[in-house]
């Protein structure tokens, strides 16, 4: 009588399994790319048989294709303000990470400068951009400075906090290790903090990318001023007032389009510097 040992795997079964587990991995990684294509297809077919059947005017809800033949009529005047809101987005973020990220390591250098001026971020984080956008252009006479102020408001945030919150996150066994070893503050910070909060401080990069733009579109909006230099804000309030509703939604798909590139860029960037070490990036790469 032959006995078989149940912790022993069957060989068959388990190249069964994991051929399995190729197979859905590979649906899956293509589903994440043509699920949201299909989506969106249905959305513009929903779209325009409303618009169609409910014979609705393009100066209330114009179809997808009047959208586009708009985008392409107009593009040289929409092209130009999304140059002028893209310039003001990414300078607000560079801004963002550069002041999030310095105010972040002395916070963590010193807890009397944590406990002076946190309480200042909160409050720039909750008080709305509109209510304050205002009383920055009236006192700041270059419009430019006005809107990367604002748009700096908005992102500088998450950085901050996520930043901070990474660095107080290191391991406090290998903090321990490093002071029994008589590691400097420098040498800490630079072999021990700096990569434990990469990973949160890129989560907040992908968050401060979005709000940088919204907080470039909400300043447009505040200062709306035309002429040279305007944004798409400028040109959706510019729109509305000609009832141009087309040439509206021709630049709000192009604020959209620039938000979902931002993310996208700033996803990949945290892809390719976390993807050989931390379990995120692992994780999601399999």
């Amino acid at each position: 009588m032959t006995v078989t040992d149940p912790t022993i795997s069957d060989p068959v079964m388990v190249d069964e399994e994991e051929t399995r587990r190729a197979r859905a991995r590979r649906i899956e990684r293509i589903a994440k790319w043509v699920l949201p294509v299909v989506m969106m297809g249905l959305t513009l077919l929903v779209w325009d048989r409303i618009v169609v059947w409910n014979e609705i005017p393009h100066y209330i809800l114009p179809g997808p294709r009047l959208v586009f033949a708009t985008l392409v009529e107009d593009w040289a005047m929409l092209f130009d303000a999304l140059l002028v809101t893209l310039q003001i987005t990414l300078m607000a973020l560079a801004v963002a990470v550069i002041g999030g990220v310095g105010l972040a390591v002395l916070f963590t250098q010193s807890r009397w400068i944590e406990m002076s001026f946190y309480p200042y971020a909160v409050i720039l984080q909750v008080t709305p951009v509109v209510s304050i956008a205002p009383l920055i252009f009236i006192y700041v006479e270059n419009r430019m400075a006005g809107l990367l102020i604002c748009a700096w408001i908005v992102a500088f945030f998450p950085v901050l906090a996520n930043t901070t919150l990474g660095l107080n996150s290191a391991d406090h066994n290998l903090r321990d290790l490093f002071r029994i070893y008589g590691a400097t503050r420098w040498q800490r910070l630079r072999f021990l903090q700096l990569p434990s909060a990469l990973p949160y401080f890129l989560g907040g990069l992908r968050i401060a990318g979005g709000l940088s733009l919204i907080g470039a579109v909400v300043a447009e909006y505040v200062a709306g001023t035309g002429g040279i230099g305007s944004g798409l804000a400028f040109r959706i309030l510019e729109a509305g007032y000609r009832l141009n509703i087309p040439r509206m939604f021709a630049a709000l798909f192009l604020i959209a389009a620039t938000g979902v590139v931002i993310f996208a860029g700033l996803s990949f960037l945290s892809h390719m510097l976390l993807r050989k070490w931390h379990e995120s990036a692992m994780q999601g790469s399999t």
